[in-house]
Parts: structure tokens; C-alpha cells; sequence
């Protein structure tokens, strides 16, 4: 399961940076009872915000070398999704870059 490896990364990585358990719950504004669930693999869910701050206080993705392109392609979809929401022209710019860097490369390699 994908969310119990990525729970075990999570635990991992905040003890390695020294950090416990009810305090980098309260980091996440998640409850301690949330975050344990979440690293024991308990949890079968996560918000992608949550996932955003784990993300910048650990450093955990990509979740590791084996994630398939579709898991990729998915949490790029969700990432430009809310960013959309938040800042339409930076949205449609980076849409914008990869559409044509896709078409860059075609080219390239015909």
C-alpha cells in the first residue's frame, strides 16, 4: 500500500530530524492520534495540503524512485489544479511551458 510506505518514510525522516511526534503534529495542525495513524500505515487517506507540509518540512517526494507515471502524472494534475485556484495565469503558464516543451521534444526527435 502506498500510504503505509509513505507513513513509514514520514516517521523515518521526522525522527531522523529529531522531531516527535506531537510536535510535528501540531506543525501540521493535524492531531497526534492523525499523524500516528498516517505513519503506521492506519490511515488510507491524506489531503494533499497535508501532504504539501509534510512535503516541506521533511523533504519526503518524490515518494520514492519507483512512484509510476501515472502516481507522477496525478500529483502534478492535483498540484496545477489548486494552483489554478490560487493563480490562473501562473497555472496556464506552466501548462503552457509543458505543452510546448512536449511539442519541442516531438520535433526534436522525428
Amino acid at each position: 500500500m502506498m500510504l503505509e510506505h509513505l507513513g513509514q518514510q514520514i516517521r523515518q525522516l521526522r525522527i531522523r530530524k529529531g522531531k516527535g511526534l506531537n510536535e510535528f503534529a501540531k506543525e501540521l495542525h493535524v492531531s497526534a492520534g492523525y499523524l500516528s495513524n498516517l505513519e503506521t500505515g492506519k490511515s488510507d487517506t491524506i489531503k494533499l495540503d497535508i501532504l504539501e507540509k509534510i512535503q516541506e518540512e521533511l523533504k519526503v517526494l518524490p515518494i520514492d524512485s519507483t512512484s509510476s507515471f501515472s502516481q507522477r502524472m496525478k500529483r502534478i494534475e492535483q498540484h496545477i489544479t489548486e494552483l489554478e485556484k490560487k493563480d490562473p495565469l501562473y497555472a496556464e503558464f506552466l501548462l503552457q511551458n509543458i505543452e510546448n516543451s512536449i511539442e519541442w521534444f516531438k520535433e526534436r526527435t522525428k
